[in-house]
């Protein structure tokens, strides 16, 4: 199977210049609707599915590829390689903004510039650092998604989509995760969860634009901070959106800062 198949890999538009969008954890390529086709008149972009999720190839899974994020980010460049990118725009959400980071030092010169919207180098507290969660809460969110897939997604996703007063944002991320096939969920949230890609923001080489929500449970305010004073010459823009996807929930002001930087 080709890469373009294996990953879903969609391209539309027009400009010269490449602009690709990675999801996160539990998505899939849709969760770009509301922002990707404002881009086509200016740019060529470029959709895709992480494996193992949406309709990438699942049979393309491969536990032990998949054990780090450095996995998907050789997936990236592997795209990027395909397609001839050279100097484009990654955007990527969530865990996909350290993927494009990983990616962006893999493979110098096909992205000139990162977008991270809700980044997190590590999610758990190390001395100093604020991840946010403790060792025993990760693991806690991790065993309760190995013991029931689907009721995990029920309760978390509403919290991480934050945004309680329009319910059907919180029932969307719900029927994402539930979609995902379970077993490839659970080693991707470990993976996710776990990573600690702290050292590698001093050697993003890109410009880069980090867009920080307020009340997000999975990615606060000094965790973007952290990854703004780590990543030499990056910008930092704190949006008024709320949660943690604010492509879903504030596409509007998520476009107008990405054209702002792009």
């Amino acid at each position: 199977m080709s890469i373009i198949q294996r990953n879903n890999v969609t391209l539309n538009g027009t400009g010269g210049t490449a602009m690709v969008f990675a999801h996160g954890f539990g998505c899939d390529r849709n969760m770009w609707r509301f922002i990707e086709p404002h881009f086509r008149n200016d740019f060529r972009t470029v959709l895709f599915d992480h494996v193992g999720a949406g309709r990438s190839d699942l049979s393309a899974y491969d536990p032990e590829k998949y054990s780090s994020l450095d996995g998907y980010a050789a997936d990236v460049v592997e795209i990027g390689q395909e397609l001839g990118i050279e100097k484009a725009v990654f955007v990527g959400h969530s865990v996909s903004a350290m993927i494009g980071a990983l990616a962006s030092i893999r493979a110098p010169g096909m992205f000139d510039k990162l977008v991270m919207i809700g980044p997190s180098p590590r999610y758990i507290d190390d001395g100093e650092y604020s991840g946010g969660f403790s060792a025993a809460q990760i693991e806690e969110l991790l065993t309760s998604l190995d013991d029931n897939h689907m009721g995990w997604s029920a309760a978390m996703a509403p919290a991480i989509m934050g945004n309680p007063d329009r319910p059907e944002l919180g029932e969307e991320l719900t029927n994402s995760f539930c979609r995902t096939d379970p077993e490839i969920a659970k080693q991707f949230a470990r993976v996710t969860f776990m990573s600690d890609n702290r050292a590698d923001l001093s050697k993003v080489e890109a410009q880069t634009l980090i867009l920080q929500c307020s009340n997000d449970i999975i990615a606060a305010e000094h965790v973007g901070e952290y990854v703004h004073n780590a990543i030499p010459g990056s910008q930092i823009r704190y949006l008024q959106a709320s949660g943690h996807c604010p492509n879903l929930s504030a596409p509007e002001e998520v476009t107008l800062a990405m054209r702002d930087f792009v």
